[in-house]
């Protein structure tokens, strides 16, 4: 967007976008004009992975029972399986998501949150996604599935929360 010119053209304003990573990000936060800060949820997905073990799931945001999780990829993961899609987004580095169509799912059907698996899954193999910066994948139900990376990565899943999801508000809310 511009601001108005005085030819009524527009003039183009210099805006820079700068991308985070989980070597590089700004804190950010909520301004304030007339408000408290514990009124909003505010972390940064950067800072929480930065803090986080390798494979935590730990909340950033919620509504209802749906959950942003920022998860810090190292190595590979454990298998993991839900019984209702998940999203993934990778918002730093890069990461393979490997798929296995499960025989016999562990979950009941009104299961919430992903679950982790003992071992390798029985099943067909569906594929793998590489995934890289600003890159998407849908973690289908029914299916396992596992991440790697080669260097330290941050994800970003969609999902309901369940009985992995950490919720650490009062450590990476925003509070004054």
């Amino acid at each position: 967007m511009g601001t108005p010119s005085k030819s009524g053209g527009v003039e183009k304003s210099a805006y820079t976008t700068v991308f985070g990573s989980l070597d590089s990000y700004d804190k950010g936060g909520v301004e304030l004009i007339n408000d408290d800060a514990r009124h909003y949820a505010f972390s940064n997905i950067f800072e929480v992975a930065a803090t986080s073990k390798p494979w935590e799931k730990v909340a950033v945001a919620k509504n209802f029972e749906y959950v942003l999780e920022a998860v810090r990829a190292e190595g590979t993961s454990q298998w993991r399986t839900a019984a209702h899609d998940e999203f993934v987004v990778c918002l730093d580095g890069r990461v393979t998501v490997e798929l296995v169509k499960l025989d016999v799912s562990p979950l009941a059907a009104d299961a919430e949150g992903s679950i982790a698996l003992d071992g390798e899954p029985a099943g067909r193999p569906m594929g793998r996604i590489h995934l890289g910066h600003g890159h998407q994948a849908l973690l289908p139900s029914g299916a396992a599935y596992r991440f790697s990376t080669a260097a330290p990565a941050v994800l970003m899943m969609q999902t309901i929360a369940g009985p992995d999801t950490q919720f650490r508000w009062a450590e990476i809310c925003q509070t004054v």
